[in-house]
């Protein structure tokens, strides 16, 4: 009887199945399995490309490390790919590979209000879990504020290059 209850909870008997939507097996929902199982966007571009942004973080405190890169349009500003190499837990994973997935085609702006909340929110993470979208936010941001400092040092260098001409001249 306890055997045929237990079958029932979990919904193995009497022929009911749990609807498609349920939680995944260990208590994560499908959306992180499936991010787990099938990440998106895996890999790295070139650090040093002026185009690529690269943001680098970190959480000592479970071990996950997160490095998220995104490539940009110079003329447009939009982001035209990304992509993630995470060391950690399927949640950090599954985090890494959405933030990559919703920023590309972004603006630069529009990037910066991706919130973790919403991450989390659309992973259905559980609250033990939420430092993992924590971490693919403030990858995003680290990753643009990668890139403005590339963009800036040229403009930067003409400037003083600039100023340097017109003092020799002078």
């Amino acid at each position: 009887m306890l055997r045929a209850a237990g079958r029932r909870i979990l919904g193995l008997g009497s022929g009911h199945r749990a609807p498609a939507t349920a939680v995944a097996s260990r208590g994560y929902h499908e959306r992180v399995v499936d991010h787990y199982d099938n990440p998106r966007n895996v890999g790295s571009f070139d650090k040093n490309d002026p185009t690529v942004g690269t943001g680098l973080v970190g959480a000592p405190a479970c071990g996950d490390v997160m490095k998220l890169q995104i490539k940009v349009d110079d003329a447009t500003g939009k982001i035209v790919d990304a992509c993630f190499k995470t060391f950690g837990c399927g949640s950090a994973i599954a985090s890494s590979s959405v933030a990559t997935e919703w920023v590309k085609g972004k603006h630069m702006e529009e990037v910066l209000s991706i919130k973790n909340t919403e991450i989390a929110k659309h992973l259905s993470l559980p609250p033990v879990k939420l430092h993992c979208s924590m971490l693919a936010e403030d990858a995003i941001k680290a990753a643009v504020k990668d890139y403005e400092s590339k963009k800036a040092k040229p403009a930067a260098a003409n400037a003083e290059t600039a100023q340097t001409e017109k003092v020799a001249s002078a």
